[in-house]
């Protein structure tokens, strides 16, 4: 599981009001009682009118699982079709298949076709040849029983915190995207989603640099159930976010391909930095352009290197490197063994 993080815990009420009514909307309208729902998730009958009442992420999670059980949904009432309880585990269960993130995300789109004509789902390239990306597409077809977007929402989470989870690491969403307006808690979602946030879109997804879908899958069985048995609750933890320069750019970069990361000067204009502020305040974080470069490629080539399918040559090219004898030299500098050794010292 990702790093628990301890500056925010679960019982810290930092969630706005307007998820109550939202999550058990779709139950209100088969004729669940509001009251006994929230009461299920230890809230007082009072906070479904008390706008400045906010809840806790365990809160929100007791009350998604109110509405499971009300509904016997996994999609919570909130579309026009029944998606059974159980699909989501099924999915996550058949992911032990996959070598890697790529392999995951296109298995479960084949599965979540085959079963939901709700969902739009699907795994698709996009961007340019300087900046190469790809758009997984999780777009609810039918708005109207989802009006304030929390299904949407909840969709959109659960498959990034779990991609990011299987592979033991935060992908660096590129943009997350929705096919619609902003809403009025549009505020909330920067907590809740990674990089740019888009509006008004032809459908719902988020974008991710192409390279990612190679990252090896590398949890089991017996961490998988442990994830699924914390579900909803993995899934609306809200991670603080790091906002120093350094985590800035390494965003940035990780956008773009290992070999053709932008420049300093190029950087600086993205980030509306002068280069001499902007190295200085590197160098006051105790790092430089250069080393967040090398901790780009040293961190993307282990993931891979632990991954038994690709070659020491293919994790080189994959890595930013042009020639296999540059990345094992890059390599021992960083680890102080070759790629086969440290593979090796791994079995």
């Amino acid at each position: 599981m990702l790093p628990p993080d301890t500056r925010r815990s679960s019982d810290k009420a930092h969630i706005a009001n307007h998820y109550i009514r939202a999550s058990i909307g779709g139950a209100l309208r088969q004729g669940a009682d509001a009251k006994r729902l929230i009461a299920e998730a230890d809230i007082p009958g009072h906070w479904l009118d008390s706008p400045d009442k906010l809840i806790t992420e365990r809160q929100l999670s007791e009350l998604v699982k109110a509405a499971w059980r009300a509904t016997n949904d996994e999609f919570m009432g909130l579309s026009p079709h029944i998606c059974k309880r159980g699909v989501f585990s099924l999915a996550a269960e058949l992911s032990q298949g996959a070598n890697t993130l790529g392999g995951m995300l296109k298995q479960s789109a084949r599965m979540y076709s085959a079963l939901s004509d709700d969902l739009d789902i699907g795994l698709e390239l996009e961007g340019s040849s300087q900046t190469p990306l790809v758009f997984f597409r999780l777009h609810l077809r039918h708005q109207g029983e989802d009006a304030d977007h929390f299904l949407q929402e909840f969709i959109m989470l659960m498959w990034q915190r779990f991609a990011s989870w299987l592979v033991g690491q935060q992908i660096p969403i590129a943009s997350t995207v929705f096919g619609y307006s902003a809403p009025a808690h549009a505020r909330e979602y920067r907590a809740m989603y990674l990089g740019e946030l888009i509006y008004e879109q032809p459908c719902s997804g988020f974008y991710l640099h192409p390279r990612y879908l190679q990252l090896p899958i590398i949890r089991n069985a017996v961490e998988l159930q442990a994830f699924l048995r914390d579900c909803p609750a993995v899934v609306l933890h809200r991670p603080v976010r790091d906002n120093s320069l350094q985590t800035r750019i390494r965003v940035l970069l990780q956008r773009h391909d290992l070999e053709q990361m932008p420049e300093l000067d190029d950087i600086s204009q993205l980030l509306a930095i002068a280069p001499r502020t902007l190295r200085r305040k590197l160098m006051h974080e105790g790092t430089s352009i250069r080393q967040i470069k090398e901790n780009l490629r040293h961190d993307f080539a282990l993931k891979l290197l632990a991954s038994e399918h690709l070659s020491v040559q293919e994790v080189a090219e994959q890595s930013g490197f042009a020639e296999a004898a540059a990345f094992c030299r890059a390599f021992k500098r960083w680890t102080g063994q070759s790629p086969s050794q440290w593979r090796q010292a791994r079995c």
